[in-house]
């Protein structure tokens, strides 16, 4: 008598295998049918107590198993409904390996997890012969049950940026442990209704261990943390302070442009990335036309080295020199006669706060930026990133600590 068997293949318990059959072939796939183990009470699915009697027999569901070889695993799984006194009602048996709402063992969905940290849904699908929405439905079941929950634990100082979801102007508000690099939360929006849903997470001893988060200008931001730590130290990210004033440069030049006459503008042409780039990014040929632009036009000259000297401003450590430098800055900045040059410096005055802050704590959302990008990555990739859910979750996965 043989002693070939598969049974250890399916170490199921209070199951046994009643019949077993391979089709096409090539044995493209492989049925395997179950049955209850008489020897063993059966449970009830909800609360897994005994049950107290079989309600009723011959229910069967057809299953997804791991691939055998190249053969896709079907179990056509016999169950009974049984009455349980502890849930007052008929219920579902219980099975061991496999979710009464599910069409897949938990080994299948454990693999399949397994596979979406790696590849795209799609390709998931593709290489299971499964609907993209079943691996999706699986990999977010996973997602929720690890990161759902916003842990607020030891935190002392965050970067706070936004990414957007798509055009229109539609946003996520990112969290990011700035020391360990983890997202702590990602929501929809930029509002102060946004920020104040990840606040209402924290508790009131976490909040007062905020102490200091970097973000850009952005005054919904600066509202809701002045709000909930007061105690904090705000600081704006440099980058965000150099593009602001990119942008103003870029106005300026614009206006110049408009005002010159016309063998001037075909200097002026095309001088917009010269003038924002740093001078060690450009090649040669437009070292050239960007000093023929300053030889040109005294206003951008000035405006080109006010750029480089603003740098300076998150250079140092010492508060009172990084004041007198922003000081310097202002003053210089002010005898160009431009209405945008005059609202940057009133709004670095307005904001000089989280600025000089940097001086006590040089961080950035630039790391965050960096993160962003790979964010960006897994947007492209994930399948129906509409789900902002599911989509916060795979970030949160991707930048767990």
């Amino acid at each position: 008598m043989s002693e070939l068997s598969i049974t250890k293949y399916f170490p199921f318990m209070r199951m046994k295998i009643t019949e077993q059959s391979v089709h096409g072939e090539k044995a493209e796939s492989a049925m395997i049918r179950m049955a209850p183990d008489l020897r063993y009470r059966p449970l009830c699915h909800h609360c897994q107590s005994p049950a107290a009697t079989v309600h009723s027999n011959g229910h069967n569901r057809f299953i997804r198993d791991l691939n055998m070889a190249k053969a896709q695993v079907w179990l056509q799984v016999e169950y009974r409904k049984v009455w349980c006194d502890n849930c007052d009602g008929a219920r579902v048996e219980h099975l061991s390996f496999a979710n009464a709402s599910k069409r897949v063992t938990d080994r299948m969905a454990q693999y399949i997890y397994e596979l979406c940290k790696m590849l795209t849904v799609h390709d998931v699908a593709e290489h299971l012969d499964l609907d993209p929405k079943t691996i999706k439905a699986i990999d977010k079941s996973f997602l929720q049950e690890s990161f759902s929950r916003t842990d607020c634990h030891d935190l002392r100082v965050l970067a706070v940026d936004e990414i957007a979801l798509r055009k229109g102007h539609n946003y996520m508000t990112v969290v990011m442990d700035y020391f360990s690099g983890r997202i702590v939360w990602m929501g929809e929006g930029r509002s102060i209704e946004t920020l104040d849903k990840f606040f209402a997470e924290m508790t009131d001893k976490q909040k007062q261990g905020i102490e200091a988060v970097a973000m850009d200008m952005w005054e919904a931001f600066i509202n809701r943390v002045k709000h909930h730590c007061p105690k904090s130290s705000i600081v704006f990210d440099f980058f965000h302070v150099v593009q602001a004033f990119g942008r103003v440069i870029d106005k300026v030049r614009r206006d110049e442009y408009i005002k010159a006459n016309e063998q001037d503008r075909k200097v002026l042409k095309g001088s917009r990335y010269l003038l924002l780039k740093n001078e060690e990014n450009l090649s040669e040929k437009q070292q050239y036309h960007l000093q023929d632009v300053l030889d040109l036009n005294s206003t951008l000259n000035a405006l080109y080295v006010l750029k480089d000297y603003l740098k300076l401003v998150y250079y140092y450590s010492d508060r009172q020199k990084v004041k007198k430098i922003l000081d310097n800055w202002c003053e210089m900045a002010g005898q160009i006669e431009h209405p945008s040059v005059t609202a940057f410096i009133k709004r670095l005055r307005f904001f000089e706060y989280g600025i000089l802050n940097h001086a006590d704590y040089p961080i950035g959302t630039s790391r965050l930026e960096g993160v962003n990008n790979k964010i960006k990555v897994i947007k492209r990739k994930a399948y129906g990133f509409h789900d902002s859910e599911y989509f916060a979750l795979k970030v949160k996965q991707a930048f767990a600590a």
